[in-house]
Order: structure tokens, then sequence, then C-alpha cells
């Protein structure tokens, strides 16, 4: 549950639902129809009443700037995956991994090993220069801080997870189209169900791959026991011992915390970058935020919208896959959706599947985000002497941090974001106060 970061399309579907329970406090970036940072910067000093949030106007030219950049390479390269996918069996390339697998080796699950390894390395390595250009923007604009070494070092890890983890989940779901032929979607919706919440319990457990992690309080005694007093007002059980705090700063400016993991895994991390640039009370309002994931019980709620969404997902790619392989398979030398090859056609199906449908799930993602901000900003009233001024500050904080666009495409918002934007968030938190005239919260009553 970060603010939020997007990720390439993924090569299977459970994984790419899987990546729709991260909640974050980071918004997606967008891009915006400004011509010049001049002309937006000066139609925001003659709009009435100032936007709740705004940057200066460097920092605005970068932040338009940067977002085009960013929306860009998220559609080329979501477009890119799926193409790939498509170049793999038009040019015969998945047909021919098939047969090297089969001539190098006897057995056949060591045949799908081999095929799926080299599938996934070949997907990765695809993907690739859309990854690298964004870091390089990314350094350039000066978010990121993170060396060509350390980043490099994270692409290893990430392909490394991804074999460990993806091999074996591509071999379970072919072997449900070869034991299944004809109700196989059913199957494989069924074996993804648990795996969704695997993949829930056991991505806390991952971040100290990646990151430096600590308990808040090694550092931050007196903020860990402010925070304390969100956990009592709010009621959910976050121990000051499953308080973590992330030392991201070595690799990026931008302003994070996130809430992951379910049952013994479940925690709040707060990067360092937070604790280093905002006050006390902005953060509480973060971690009420954050909070605010749990108590509305947005992951089980998620999770749920994931099984219904990809039960009819399954079965709308089973068709056209079927369609597929049936008009091309024997140009593609797929030998019906239960060999290799014809399992790429069903994963190159669900793929297109899921970048038409991402707006749906986005949509949903924002629902639940808005929400936690409402949460978040109930959960401090009381706490914090004017919760609104406090949010407002949060999100511009937040926003000048990652160099978010104040004026964000509103097609590009819908399409792209999983968070709304950080113009939008500000904006409501600025005219949120529900509490005049003796009135009172929609989570808190009193």
């Amino acid at each position: 549950m970060e603010w939020g970061h997007r990720g390439r399309l993924a090569i299977c579907a459970a994984a790419l639902a899987a990546g729709m329970l991260t909640f974050s406090l980071h918004a997606d970036t967008g891009a915006t129809a400004a011509t010049s940072a001049t002309r937006a910067a000066t139609a925001q000093e003659q709009s009435a009443p100032q936007p709740a949030y705004t940057l200066p106007p460097g920092p605005l030219a970068q932040a338009i700037s940067l977002s085009r950049i960013r929306n860009l390479l998220d559609i080329a390269g979501a477009v890119w995956g799926v193409v790939f996918l498509w170049l793999l069996l038009a040019t015969r390339g998945c047909a021919g991994l098939e047969g090297w697998a089969r001539r190098l080796v006897k057995h056949r699950w060591q045949q799908g090993v081999l095929f799926f390894a080299a599938l996934l390395i070949a997907t990765t390595l695809a993907g690739l220069p859309f990854d690298w250009l964004g870091q390089h923007y990314e350094r350039a604009y000066g978010v990121s801080v993170q060396s060509w070494s350390g980043w490099l070092g994270d692409q290893a890890k990430s392909l490394g997870l991804g074999l460990l983890m993806g091999v074996p989940v591509l071999l379970l779901f072919n072997g449900a189209v070869q034991r299944w032929p004809r109700r196989y979607w059913l199957g494989v919706w069924l074996l993804t169900l648990p795996l969704l919440a695997l993949s829930v319990f056991v991505e806390p457990l991952l971040v100290p791959l990646f990151y430096k992690q600590e308990p808040l309080a090694l550092h931050h005694a007196a903020l860990t026991a402010k925070l304390e007093t969100v956990v009592a007002h709010t009621g959910i059980a976050i121990p000051p011992d499953r308080i973590f705090l992330i030392h991201a700063s070595a690799k990026s400016r931008g302003i994070n915390a996130f809430v992951a993991g379910i049952g013994t895994t479940k925690r709040f991390v707060l990067w360092d970058t937070a604790t280093d640039q905002l006050p006390d009370d902005e953060t509480l309002f973060i971690f009420g935020h954050e909070s605010g994931h749990y108590v509305l019980r947005h992951i089980p709620k998620m999770l749920a919208g994931s099984a219904i969404g990809l039960f009819f997902l399954y079965w709308g790619c089973a068709v056209f896959a079927a369609w597929l392989a049936g008009r091309f398979g024997a140009r593609w030398g797929a030998d019906g959706l239960a060999s290799r090859t014809g399992f790429v056609v069903l994963l190159f199906v669900v793929s297109l599947a899921s970048l038409l449908t991402a707006p749906v799930s986005n949509a949903f993602s924002r629902h639940f985000e808005h929400q936690a901000d409402v949460y978040g900003q109930e959960a401090i009233h009381g706490l914090v002497a004017d919760p609104q001024r406090t949010a407002v500050a949060a999100f511009n904080h937040l926003g000048a941090s990652w160099l978010e666009d104040p004026n964000p495409n509103p097609f590009l918002e819908f399409w792209l974001f999983n968070h709304p934007s950080v113009e939008h968030r500000a904006e409501f938190a600025a005219h949120y106060n529900p509490w005049t005239n003796g009135g009172h919260g929609e989570f808190f009553k009193k």
C-alpha cells in the first residue's frame, strides 16, 4: 500500500491482479495540456482562489516535462509488452524456443522450466529500455539519486524473484490448461485466488531485499509515540514493532509510506525521506491515511474485487484465445493452447485484456485512496491544530518531492492513475471540514 508506483504490464494475470493490492500515498503522475511552464504559472497567479497544490515556476516546468515523459513511457511500455508477446508468436520465436527446450532436456516439466524461464528473461530484457529511460529521467530531474550500479542490482534482484516465483506459477497454470482443456480457465481462476492472498502476505517480507529496514522507534522514538495516539484513535492494531523505517534516501528524494501484508506480516512502513522532510503533524496524517486502508478493509475488498474481475477476464480470454489459436495457431507453431507456444497465446490475450481494462482497476484503487484520504484527515481531528491545513501541506510536500504535475490531463488521470492526482487530493482536503456547526466525519462520528 505505497503512495504509488506503476509497474510494467505483467506476464501473467495472477501477477497483474496482485499488483492491484498495493496501496500507497504517492500518487501516479499524468500529462498536462499546458504549453509552457510560464503560461501555467501565470494562470495560477491570476486564478482565484489559489489552488491548494502549487509549485514555483522552476519546479513547475520540471513537473510538466517529467509528467509527460512518465506518461509516455507508461503507455509505450504497456503497449510494447503486449506487442512483444505478439511478435514472439508471429515470428515463431515461441515455437523455436519450445523446440529448443525439447531438444535440450527429456522430461516435460524440465522443458517447461527452461521455456518459461527463457520467456520471462526475454520479456524482462524487452522492457528494460523503458525502465532504463524512466530511471534516466528520474535521475536527470533529481527525483532519483540511485547509482546506476545500484539500479542494475535491483533489476537483477527483480528478475531473480520473477524467475523464482513466476516459473512455478506459469508451470502450474500451463498444467491446468493441459489437465482441463475445456474448463481450464475455471481451474486457473481457482488456483489464482490463494496465490493472490499469498502474494499480499509475502510482499512485505521482500522489501529488505531492496531497502534497509528497521523499526521506526530505533531512530524516531518520539514520533513513534505520537503515531500511537493515532493508533488509539483509530483502534487499528499496529503496535510499535510493526512500524518500520525504510532508508530510501539513498535511492530517491520522493516521500513515501505504505501499509502492506496481512495477518502476521501486516505493517506500516515510512520512508526516511518522509521523516526528513515532513513535520510530525503531517506524518500523523500519512499514518492516518494508511491506517484507513486496514480499518476500511481495503485489502480484502480489493482481493474480492480482483477475484470477481478475474473470473470474467479469464472466461473472456479463454474464448478469444481459442479463436486466435484456431485462426493463427498453425502459422505460429502453436499445437493447441495446452502446448507451451499455445499457452503464450493465452498470455498474450490476458495481457491485452489487462491493458484494456486497466481503467476499471485504477478507478477502484482511486476510490479506496480517496476514502483513505478522508479517513486520514478525520483520524487526526483533535490531534493536530488544523487537519485541513496539515493534509494540504502534506500533499504539497508529496507532490513537490516527486515533481507531480498540478494540472494533469483528465483522460490520462482516468486511464493511468491508480491514485487521485495530488491536485484533486489537496483541493478536497482544503475544503473538507465536516465538523463545522457541530457536524461529524464520515468514519468518525464524534
